[in-house]
């Protein structure tokens, strides 16, 4: 069975303590940027450190589509069903479409170069968002080491069918921007960083209004242990699922505490899936592993890419 640190009564509404995680795939690095595609039943993961890409289904497990891949990272499907990843090597947002062909979504704010653009969301109208933190810069193995030219992290959008990227944050607002994940509604954007998540309103034109705190202190920056906050999902009822210190926190609409799931490897990142949208695969360090839910996804997180 998982253990739950910090439960609260809430947290049994939306998963059974009595499940136990399952590894479906082992054997990497450092796994990150899982999506799942309902229309052909597979997850897609990167494995960063070894600058590659894996495809998981019930039928092939795991099965490597691309080594190298420019060090991709955060992942998603968009409407169309093409595939949106960043990556470190190129410090871009890019497009993957279905016949093969790939399109760059976003590479330079104010002819700079962004530093290493890490997770990546989609409105339902086709806005792109997009943290840029600079780790694809930094001398380790998550990416190229190479100077830094933005001078500072911030989060950006890209409207509609592209054009320039505009930046929908202070330049101060982060230290390292990362996750990022839209309420049910899409009236409110989530994103974390080293020490937590800030909530921000999302106008009708895409901006976003200044931040506000959701939740913090859930970093090794605060207090020491295993992990940051860095990829999360918003469940149907509006509860944010945040990789972080110890494992995966799930916190309430309010930013109220409902729990935390202990896991044995540092989690990266989530996503939901499954033939009834209610398995949540997670990317822990060297292995995914799945573990049924009570709860389905926000529908932004899961897309038949038809």
């Amino acid at each position: 069975m998982v253990t739950i640190s910090h439960s609260t009564p809430a947290i049994e509404r939306l998963l059974d303590p009595a499940e136990e995680f399952t590894t479906i795939a082992s054997g990497f690095r450092f796994v990150e940027g899982p999506v799942w595609n309902s229309a052909d039943r597979s997850l897609q993961f990167n494995d960063i450190q070894n600058d590659a890409r894996w495809r998981w289904t019930e039928a092939d497990a795991a099965v490597l589509t691309a080594k190298p891949n420019r060090i991709g990272n955060g992942m998603t499907l968009a409407r169309d069903g093409s595939l949106l990843v960043c990556e470190h090597v190129t410090s871009s947002v890019v497009r993957e479409l279905r016949d093969g062909h790939r399109e760059l979504v976003a590479f330079h704010f104010e002819g700079t170069y962004l530093n290493s653009p890490n997770d990546v969301v989609e409105r339902s109208d086709g806005t792109v968002y997009f943290s840029d933190p600079d780790y694809g810069r930094w001398d380790h193995v998550v990416g190229v080491h190479r100077r830094l030219e933005l001078g500072f992290q911030g989060v950006f959008m890209v409207p509609p069918g592209g054009g320039e990227t505009r930046l929908v944050v202070a330049r101060d607002e982060f230290d390292q921007p990362n996750g990022l994940c839209f309420s049910p509604d899409e009236s409110v954007l989530y994103i974390d960083d080293l020490h937590g998540v800030r909530a921000f309103d999302v106008a009708p034109d895409g901006g976003l209004s200044p931040g506000r705190p959701f939740h913090a202190g859930m970093g090794d920056t605060d207090i020491p242990g295993r992990g940051n906050p860095d990829g999360m999902r918003c469940d149907e009822f509006g509860n944010i699922w945040c990789t972080a210190r110890g494992g995966i926190w799930v916190l309430a609409p309010s930013g109220d505490l409902l729990g935390i799931i202990e896991t044995d490897e540092t989690s990266a990142n989530l996503t939901w899936g499954g033939d009834d949208g209610r398995t949540l695969f997670i990317c822990m360090s060297t292995t995914v592993r799945t573990l049924r839910t009570r709860v389905g996804a926000a529908p932004l997180t899961i897309r038949s890419g038809e």
